[in-house]
């Protein structure tokens, strides 16, 4: 399984950016795909994720302004972050969850990570 994740950079607040995680490895039907991000001192969050059924979860943070997807024939799932915020600084990173719950929200539920894209956004 592999993960690797393009599409990070620098924009203003409330600007927008897309994510793209290339998968390798695994089926979307078997395994369930999130997005996490990390700040300099701060714990790794989850951010959203796409599910093996194709529902999806958002934290709060997220609702309204991020929204994940895949292409099944591109074998991608993106990230798309609108009304981008300071806040939203960070290292983002795609994940891929397998044999956990139907629903996995927690890092520790993922089993395969990539090694991450820098999202920066200044006031």
């Amino acid at each position: 399984v592999q993960l690797v994740e393009s599409g990070g950079g620098s924009v203003q607040a409330g600007g927008s950016l897309r994510l793209s995680c290339a998968t390798s490895g695994y089926t979307y039907s078997c395994y369930s795909t999130g997005w996490f991000r990390q700040a300099p001192g701060k714990e790794r969050e989850w951010v959203a994720a796409i599910y093996t059924g194709g529902c999806t979860g958002y934290a709060d943070y997220g609702q309204g302004r991020f929204t994940i997807s895949r292409d099944n024939a591109k074998n991608t799932v993106y990230l798309q972050m609108n009304s981008l915020k300071p806040e939203d600084t960070a290292m983002y990173y795609c994940a891929a969850s397998y044999g956990g719950s139907w629903y996995p929200l927690a890092a520790n539920e993922y089993n395969y990570w990539g090694q991450g894209t820098q999202v920066t956004v200044s006031s």
